[in-house]
This record gives structure tokens, C-alpha cells and sequence, in this order.
């Protein structure tokens, strides 16, 4: 695909399911799918974190897949997400999502473990040599994986895998992120911050956009936050990520990852509770969120 189409902001979207079955609602994944087009995401990545990826076996992750990109009709790149522990399920999954339609895949680093570089190193290679001809990102969550990846590490990756392409940084250190970004900034290599707090400060170190988990109720406030930047309204993008901060920082309140299927009912789109033994927020965190969802009207 044209890498050119990789950049703005990218929303991990949420999965809807049954209220009884728990299966994937496909008519609510499709409501969801325009609902943070219209509001202007430059990408939707499937099954991220905030996807309850890990909550879903590989057909039904595939199926919804292809839900997703039935309904979004090449408006935007989707991409696929995935964090397989076995090398051998990513590469079967990989593929899977290829032929489903997927435009990119991204690959969390595996959790529970804590491999060797070396390991990690076979681990990615081997998953992007299955689908040379698909773009393939980097996710570095340390705060869910347990270890992190250096700017050294991803900076050889990128040099060294020909389909690596970009990644999404959800450690919250800058100093990382600009190391990366200083460390690649010879190849084709688009890094994105996965903290929707620090969309302003991403790019300001030269990132691509980001990863935003709450661009599912909120897109046209984060999408601002990039559109103003890069018609170099760099005080209006930065009073965007100011007035956004708030309500995204709330969420630290709620159980992961609850709170952003709360901000969506809250603001009446209808997509249904978590997938079990997650629960919808109540209480004192319930009307935090509501609260500060409030104060943006």
C-alpha cells in the first residue's frame, strides 16, 4: 500500500458484542466503523488493546476483521492487531488478516514472556518474512507486556525487516520516542505515540500521528490536535491536547479497558458492555467520566 495514507490519527476501536452471547455485534462494529470515519480518524487498527483483542479466539478476531473492512470500503487503511505468544499462531494469523483485507498488521511484543532480543528479534522477522508484501508495525507496550524495547532494538528491526514500516509507542517516554524517530530518520519509518496525552508532543518530535483510544467517542477534539499542527497552528493544536488531557486521564479511574466503551454509551452510541470479566463502570468513576465528558460540551 502507499505509506503515504499511514499518518493523522489512528483509533484502536472497540469491539462491540452481544449483551447476551458475547459474540461480535457486527451491526454495531459497523455503526462504530463510520461513526470514527465521519469524525475524521486517518486509520482504524482492529483489535488493539482497547479491542478487547485478547478476549477473542482467531476466528472470531478474523471475522470481525472482515466486518471491519467490509463496512469501511477502502476510506481509510485498516489495520490488524495482534499480540501472539507463538510465533508460528502469528504467522497463521498474520496471513489470515492479509487475506481478509487487512492494509498493515502490528505486532505486540509477546506478553507473559520475557524473551532475549535475539528471540524477539526471530519472533517479529519471522511473522513479517510471512507477509512480505504487507507494511507491519511495532507495538511497544511495556506497561502491558512487562518489558520494553529499546530505540536500539526497533531502530534495527526497521533498518533490517523490509516490511517493518512504523510503529506505535505506548510507553509514555518521550526520550524514547524521539530516539527512535532520531535513530530512523534515514529509512521510510513512521513512528506514532500511543498515548493520547502526548499527541501534541508526538509530533512536535516528529512523529506520524497517533494511536488514540479515545478517538472512539471523541475523534473530531483529537483529530483537531493533528489537523492544527500540520496547518502549523501550533498554539490552537496544543490548546486542543489541553482540553482533551482531562478526559482521558480520567480513564486511569476505571478497570483496563472499560472506560472507553463507558465514554461511547455515555455519549449515547449504544456499543454494549465489555467482554466478560470486564464490567461497565459504576459509581464514583461512572460519573468521573461522565463528568468531564460534560465539561467538553
Amino acid at each position: 500500500m502507499d505509506l503515504e495514507r499511514i499518518k493523522g490519527i489512528i483509533v484502536p476501536m472497540i469491539t462491540p458484542v452481544d449483551d447476551v452471547t458475547e459474540d461480535i455485534d457486527d451491526a454495531r462494529l459497523k455503526k462504530i466503523v463510520d461513526h470514527v470515519i465521519d469524525g475524521g480518524v486517518g486509520g482504524i487498527l482492529a483489535f488493539g488493546s482497547n479491542s478487547e483483542f485478547y478476549m477473542f479466539d482467531d476466528d472470531e478476531l478474523i471475522h470481525g476483521l472482515e466486518v471491519i473492512v467490509a463496512q469501511n470500503a477502502n476510506r481509510v487503511p485498516v489495520f490488524f492487531g495482534m499480540g501472539p505468544i507463538r510465533t508460528r499462531r502469528g504467522v497463521r494469523l498474520a496471513k489470515r488478516a492479509v487475506a481478509a483485507g487487512a492494509d498493515v498488521v502490528s505486532i505486540l511484543q509477546p506478553m507473559f514472556l520475557k524473551p532475549t532480543e535475539e528471540e524477539l528479534y526471530l519472533h517479529y522477522q519471522t511473522i513479517a518474512a510471512s507477509i512480505p508484501d504487507t507494511p507491519v508495525f511495532i507495538y511497544n507496550n511495556p506497561g502491558k507486556a512487562g518489558y520494553g524495547m529499546s530505540a536500539e532494538f526497533i531502530s534495527k528491526m526497521a533498518h533490517e525487516i523490509p516490511n517493518v514500516v512504523g510503529m506505535k509507542d505506548s510507553s509514555g517516554d518521550m526520550t524514547l520516542l524521539s530516539e527512535i524517530i532520531r535513530q530512523t530518520r534515514d529509512i521510510e519509518f513512521r513512528a506514532f505515540t500511543g498515548k493520547d496525552t502526548l499527541i501534541y508532543l508526538g509530533l512536535c518530535a516528529g512523529s506520524y500521528g497517533s494511536v488514540c483510544s479515545t478517538a472512539n467517542a471523541l475523534a473530531p477534539l483529537i483529530v483537531s490536535i493533528y489537523d492544527k499542527y500540520q496547518a502549523g497552528d501550533y498554539k490552537g493544536s496544543q490548546e486542543a491536547q489541553y482540553k482533551l488531557n482531562p478526559a482521558r486521564l480520567v480513564q486511569n479511574e476505571a478497570s483496563f479497558p472499560v472506560a472507553t466503551k463507558d465514554m461511547c454509551n455515555i455519549l449515547g452510541l449504544d456499543m454494549g458492555n465489555p467482554v466478560r470479566p470486564s464490567l461497565p463502570s459504576k459509581g464514583k468513576v461512572y460519573d468521573d467520566i461522565k463528568r468531564e465528558l460534560d465539561l467538553l460540551d
